[in-house]
């Protein structure tokens, strides 16, 4: 790692930890106080740290970034899809996942013996 990137990653950090704190805030958590009651939860924390602050590391400061290319020859075509669209850093669903600030939703009905008709017998 050069002396710019590591200064890059220093600045990084701070920046990625404050967007799970925003993150988690989103969803009414407090992210802080999750991990000093969970040891284990702080090391998943630091490492989804680290695996954004390297992804943005890895990508490309001089120019964008391009995840897929396409050209033609005599039709006179090219086509690319950008990494990050617009730049910046992003943190997967996968990431915010593992820290337990995204989670799928699921609901069901009780359709036995819930709902009386007017004779007060369930339906």
């Amino acid at each position: 790692m050069s002396e710019d990137e590591r200064k890059r990653a220093e600045g990084l950090i701070g920046i990625v930890s404050a967007s799970l704190r925003a993150e988690a805030k989103k969803v009414g958590k407090n992210l802080d106080a999750m991990i000093e009651g969970d040891e284990d939860l702080g090391l998943v924390a630091k490492s989804v740290t680290v695996d954004v602050v390297a992804r943005t590391l890895m990508t490309s400061t001089d120019q964008e970034p391009m995840t897929q290319t396409s050209e033609s020859a005599l039709g006179y075509s090219a086509s690319g899809t950008f990494l990050v669209p617009g730049g910046g850093l992003f943190i997967k669903r996968s990431e915010l996942a593992r820290l337990g600030l995204k989670r799928q939703r699921y609901g069901a009905m009780e359709v036995y013996g819930t709902y009386k008709r007017n004779d007060d017998t369930a339906l």
